[in-house]
C-alpha cells in the first residue's frame, strides 16, 4: 500500500521530535510536485521489479504534508488484522482514513477480518506509529521498539498481547543523546539479515536486543548513526511476484554503505531496488520503508 500525496510539504508539527528533518533551505518552489515525480517513479520501479503495489490517493483539503507516509497509520497482518495506530502530531492524525481499507485490500486480494484500532491512546497523549515505532521479526513473533515520544512502552506491551508477538523495547539514540523517533529508522530486519545502528543502543540494553536480533539466525550487519542520518536503517524487504525477495532502499542511503556492507546486505536478498527519493527524505525525514504498508499474502 502506497499513498500518493496530494500536499506533500515540511511539516512543522513532527519537527520536533523527528531530527532527519530539514526545512528546505534551497525555497523549493514546489515541493509537492517534486515529491510526486518521485513517488510514480518509486512505484513504477517496485512494478517493473515485479512487486504488486496498491496505490491510494490522498485529498488536497486538508493539506495532510506526511501522508506518503502511510506505515505509520496502518498495519496488516497475515491474520487478517488491520491495525489503526495513535498518532503524535494532530495533522498526522488526518491521514488515518478507514475508506481506504477496503479499496486497498480488494487490490492486494485480502481480507480484513479484525480491525484493531488503538487510535483513542491519542486522547491520553500516548502514541505507537505504526510500523515506525515496531520493526517486526514475524517468523519469531518479535516486535522491537525504542522508546520515544511517538512510541510508548506501554502501547508496545498492549499491541504485543494483542497480535500474539514478544516485545524488545529499548533506549536508541542520536549522537546528541536524543531518542531516535522512530525504531525503523535504525532497525530492520528481513528474512536473512538485520540492519542495525548497534552503536545508537544505549549500553545497558544493547547485548539484549543484539542477542534477540541475533537468535534468528539473521546476518547482523551493524550501521553507523551517519548512514542512519542517510537513512540506510530505513529499508525493506517486499516479495515480488516471482516470489524474490527484493531489499527495498533509497539511492542516498545505498551510496552511505560501505561497499562491504552493501555487498553483505545484497547477498541476503535476490535484489537490491534503490529508490531515488530527495526531497521526500529531506523535508519528511522518512525514507523508503516509511512509504511502504505492506500487506501480507491472503489469510
Amino acid at each position: 500500500m502506497m499513498i500518493r500525496p496530494a500536499a506533500f510539504d515540511y511539516n512543522p508539527q513532527t519537527a520536533a521530535s523527528n531530527r532527519l528533518q530539514r526545512s528546505d533551505a534551497s525555497g523549493s518552489p514546489d515541493p509537492s510536485g517534486a515529491a510526486l515525480l518521485e513517488f510514480a517513479a518509486a512505484v513504477a520501479a517496485l512494478r517493473g521489479a515485479g512487486v504488486r503495489v496498491c496505490v491510494a490517493h490522498d485529498e488536497p483539503v486538508p493539506p495532510k504534508p506526511d501522508a506518503v507516509f502511510p506505515n505509520n497509520w496502518v498495519s496488516w497482518h497475515a491474520d487478517g488484522t488491520v491495525v489503526l495506530y495513535p498518532l503524535q502530531a494532530p495533522n498526522r492524525r488526518l491521514e488515518r482514513r478507514r475508506d481506504l481499507l477496503e479499496p486497498v485490500a480488494r487490490c492486494a486480494g485480502y481480507r480484513i477480518r479484525r480491525i484493531l484500532d488503538l487510535s483513542a491512546f491519542e486522547n491520553e497523549g500516548r502514541f505507537l506509529e505504526g510500523t515506525g515505532s515496531l520493526v517486526l521479526d514475524h517468523a519469531r513473533r518479535l516486535a522491537f521498539a525504542c522508546r520515544s515520544i511517538r512510541t510508548d512502552e506501554g502501547l508496545v506491551r498492549h499491541w504485543a498481547d494483542r497480535m500474539g508477538y514478544e516485545s524488545v523495547v529499548f533506549d536508541a539514540v542520536d549522537a546528541a543523546g536524543d531518542p531516535y523517533y522512530h525504531t525503523n529508522v535504525m532497525l530492520s530486519i528481513g528474512a536473512r539479515a538485520a540492519v542495525v545502528a548497534a552503536e545508537a543502543i544505549v549500553p545497558s540494553d544493547r547485548p539484549r536486543v543484539l542477542a534477540a536480533l541475533a537468535a534468528g539466525a539473521r546476518d547482523i550487519i551493524e550501521i553507523d548513526r551517519e548512514a542512519v542520518a542517510a537513512f540506510a536503517g530505513n529499508t525493506l524487504e517486499v516479495r515480488g511476484a516471482d516470489g524474490r525477495r527484493i531489499q527495498v532502499l533509497s539511492a542516498h542511503a545505498e551510496r552511505s554503505l560501505p561497499p562491504a556492507l552493501r555487498a553483505r546486505l545484497a547477498a541476503a536478498t535476490d535484489r537490491l531496488l534503490p529508490l531515488d527519493i530527495p526531497t521526500i527524505e529531506r523535508l519528511g525525514g522518512g525514507s523508503v520503508r516509511c512509504m511502504l504498508a505492506e500487506v501480507f499474502s491472503p489469510p
